[in-house]
């Protein structure tokens, strides 16, 4: 352990009992994959009791129609999050006749690509595009990867912290924004150093239904379980490995997050590069749209990572734009699995947690990451994903082969400072809780949710897709059962109308054709909205 860490953590600490330490802010993205009672994905439309997709604040869907998002509002209490996301479950479920919510991240059973509908988003050129682009993922990459769920978790630390922080560093010459990107790309790299112990811990996809899979086309990493599963005996998060959302031409992007400039630059190259593959695929079909063009990125969501700096978007402004303009606001957390036994796949211990993971992540020291540890960090995150459970495993730390449950361990040791300093905050311990709840998993990979499912079947004989649609039928139920607040339906049901008007309000202010429109939208997204200055790039 540092000694500037433990410094740190001492010094803000002390600030924290004085009320100077504000609270984190966070909030959920969690998806879940419509089914019916045989556990194969939904043919039907997204409800209409649910509001308009295009325009909801809080029920949508993601890439696939079938492929339920829910969002919650921004948080200080991890509490205030689930309970909103329960009240999300417990809505839908009146408007979703006997179909079920799956809650494991890899799909329920499949017919092929076609078996898995595009969303669609309505007629106006915004809605359009979105469909769009969801077009061009099913001819680059299929569509069977756009029924994968998972959870995202958006997180932004306290203005009061940045500022404490920037004083402490002697770096009030820089401005505040400039200091919290800087700030916050430093938490990220840490986290692309260390989240193969967030893929170990919540990983919950070691299996699979056979029909995720071509007909004849299976790894050497997976093995027969039953007549229709297929397991990779050590796995923690398929859903994460080459089979999940990974993209071989995204590779070649080399995005290790040192600093602002480089990563606005490289996304604002990848969405104006054209790929000689993509181009062979066509943009257009005669009038039919493929995709939105044929660069490495249609647009910038397309890229795949497992964390992400974000800045929330005005009118007329890309994601990278909003950074380049205002700097970070918050990052988003992307690698984590649904938790099948969890009713909403995630629960307020893991948050606090994570909350806890990322206070480390940002207080220790992150230096910039050269190309060859760029690798490194890949080679372990593969590792993890494909055989975390291993007791053979090792990871490769600075260029010593460490365990998991060695190098785990040590981590641990740092959070419970971390968590101390965030409990600071709170009535009790609910960090230190946390941490110390997980920490035995270290030593026993099957008390997570990887090894647990994986027992499940093999210890009952269960095919994956039975197993899973039994947890599925007890979720259901739980949440059928349980009422939302009276004021929180109320406020649900408005949306519904609201968002369904406001729909049909974009549709009919359109001017534009749609190719006039996407013309507009890329040129206005290749532009810079603001020159980086040196301390942005620090």
């Amino acid at each position: 352990m540092s000694d500037s860490y433990t410094a740190t953590v001492s010094y803000l600490a002390g600030l924290a009992t004085k009320g100077r330490f504000g609270r984190l802010r966070r909030g959920l993205e969690k998806e879940g994959l419509r089914v019916d009672r045989q556990g194969r994905i939904a043919s039907t439309p997204h409800p209409h009791a649910l509001g308009s997709k295009l325009t909801h604040p809080h029920i949508t869907t993601d890439y696939s129609e079938a492929l339920l998002e829910y969002i919650t509002p921004v948080y200080c209490r991890p509490a205030d999050a689930i309970d909103f996301l329960a009240d999300l479950h417990r809505f839908s479920y009146r408007h979703l006749g006997d179909e079920l919510v799956w809650p494991a991240s890899m799909p329920a059973r499949l017919d092929g690509n076609d078996s898995v509908t595009i969303a669609d988003y309505g007629s106006s050129n915004v809605g359009t595009m979105k469909h769009v682009y969801r077009k061009g993922l099913d001819v680059r990459y299929g569509r069977i990867m756009q029924a994968i769920a998972g959870i995202h978790y958006n997180v932004s630390l306290p203005d009061e912290l940045w500022e404490l922080l920037r004083e402490r560093d002697g770096a009030t010459q820089m401005s505040l924004d400039d200091y919290r990107s800087s700030r916050y790309f430093g938490l990220i790299r840490n986290f692309r150093r260390h989240s193969w112990l967030l893929l170990y811990l919540f990983g919950a996809s070691p299996a699979l239904d056979r029909s995720f899979l071509p007909e004849g086309n299976i790894p050497d990493k997976l093995r027969a379980h039953g007549r229709e599963t297929l397991v990779s005996p050590y796995a923690t998060s398929l859903r994460m490995s080459d089979l999940g959302y990974q993209n071989k031409v995204q590779e070649q992007l080399k995005i290790c997050f040192n600093s602002l400039s480089n990563y606005v630059g490289t996304l604002r190259h990848a969405i104006s590069t054209p790929w000689p593959a993509y181009e062979a695929l066509g943009v257009r079909d005669d009038l039919d749209w493929q995709q939105l063009n044929a660069n490495i990125l249609q647009i910038e969501n397309e890229y795949y990572s497992d964390i992400r700096p974000k800045r929330v978007t005005r009118h007329n402004e890309t994601p990278s734009q909003a950074l380049e303009s205002r700097g970070v606001e918050y990052i988003e957390v992307r690698c984590l699995d649904l938790d099948p036994f969890l009713p909403l796949g995630i629960d307020e211990p893991r948050l606090r947690f994570i909350d806890t993971f990322l206070m480390w992540c940002l207080l220790s020291e992150s230096p910039w990451i050269p190309d060859e540890e760029c690798d490194r960090l890949d080679d372990n995150r593969r590792l993890v994903v494909e055989r975390g459970r291993d007791p053979e495993l090792r990871l490769l730390q600075d260029g010593q082969l460490r365990s998991v449950a060695e190098w785990g361990g040590e981590i641990f040791a740092e959070l419970a400072k971390a968590a101390g300093l965030l409990d600071a905050l709170e009535e009790g311990t609910p960090h230190a809780e946390a941490v110390a709840s997980l920490a035995p998993w270290l030593g026993d990979p099957a008390l997570t949710p990887s090894g647990r499912l994986l027992a499940r079947l093999e210890e009952n004989g269960e095919e994956f897709i039975d197993a899973t649609l039994a947890l599925a039928e007890e979720h259901a139920v739980r949440m059928r059962h349980e009422t939302v607040s009276p004021a929180r339906k109320s406020t649900f049901e408005q949306m519904v109308e609201t968002s369904h008007q406001q729909q049909r309000d974009i549709e009919a202010a359109d001017s534009l054709r749609f190719e006039e429109f996407l013309e507009e939208y890329f040129a206005s997204a290749r532009e810079p909205r603001v020159a980086m200055t040196s301390q942005g790039n620090a």
